[in-house]
């Protein structure tokens, strides 16, 4: 039986990371690993709750999903470019992790560890560096801006995401300054193109382990969803306005440190 205190724990840590490219899903397992939260329950919970986090995302975008099926609204701002963003744009950009992580998802789960944590916070925020550091000059100013080609990008580097620990937004956001994007842009889509995505996985992983769950885990199960969503609804507005603002650099140097500090207590 999932413990109750522990599935607030981890919502908690879902709504407040969820959003920020230091890795959700790197944090849940540090903590997950910590109070002796874990197991197959415990990994297709931390998979689900981020759901109910990416839930307030469309509390908050709820026009821009709406644009993408051509409900558009009258007062919204025509971007620079003249184009909008369409569901093609999302769909090039969930295909390539989605299909990757659907093919190794065993695999993957199998990675949930402090160990490959630790690499993953340490990596991804190389890439953050280099995606702030060399990123050229920005064509798409804002995420209607981005063409299809960007959308691949972003994408492709989604995958890396996979690895617990990469962190999905400090990838997607990195690719998407790299490809020619800004970071207010690519925040935008990486936030929106999680919906479909999150959505996904979820309703695979509650069906592929949905017999491991008994009548006992409904309450810590729906909590902990329920948590996730109400932080991550008050947080969602100030960590994407932080993240369109904020170097990732300053987010790099958070996993560096995180990581020395969680390697220090595996080795020590």
């Amino acid at each position: 039986m999932l413990e109750l205190w522990k599935s607030i724990v981890i919502g908690i840590i879902e709504g407040l990371t969820e959003f920020l490219p230091v890795s959700s899903t790197g944090h849940m397992i540090l903590v997950g690993n910590a109070i002796n939260f874990t197991g197959e329950k415990a990994d297709t919970f931390e998979i689900v709750i981020q759901l109910g986090a990416i839930l307030s995302v469309f509390v908050l975008y709820w026009r821009k999903v709406l644009r993408l099926f051509g409900i558009k609204d009258k007062n919204a701002p025509v971007s620079e470019s003249g184009r909008s963003l369409n569901l093609l744009h999302i769909l090039i950009g969930i295909v390539p992790a989605g299909l990757v992580g659907f093919i190794f998802r065993d695999y993957i789960k199998e990675l949930f560890m402090p160990e490959t944590v630790v690499i993953g916070l340490v990596v991804g925020g190389i890439f953050m560096i280099v995606g702030e550091k060399w990123n050229p000059p920005a064509k798409a100013k804002s995420m209607d801006d981005m063409t299809y080609k960007q959308s691949f990008y972003v994408g492709i580097a989604q995958i890396l995401s996979l690895w617990p620990g990469f962190s999905r937004s400090g990838s997607t956001i990195a690719a998407g300054m790299l490809s020619g994007a800004t970071r207010g842009a690519s925040a935008d889509f990486t936030f929106l193109m999680a919906i479909p995505l999150m959505a996904a996985a979820t309703g695979y992983d509650l069906l592929k382990n949905f017999s491991v769950f008994t009548r006992d885990d409904l309450i810590p199960f729906a909590t902990g969803f329920v948590v996730s969503f109400i932080v991550a609804l008050l947080a969602v507005a100030t960590f994407i306005k932080l993240v369109s603002k904020m170097k990732l650099t300053y987010f790099s140097y958070y996993r560096f440190v995180l990581a020395a500090i969680v390697l220090l207590v595996l080795v020590f």
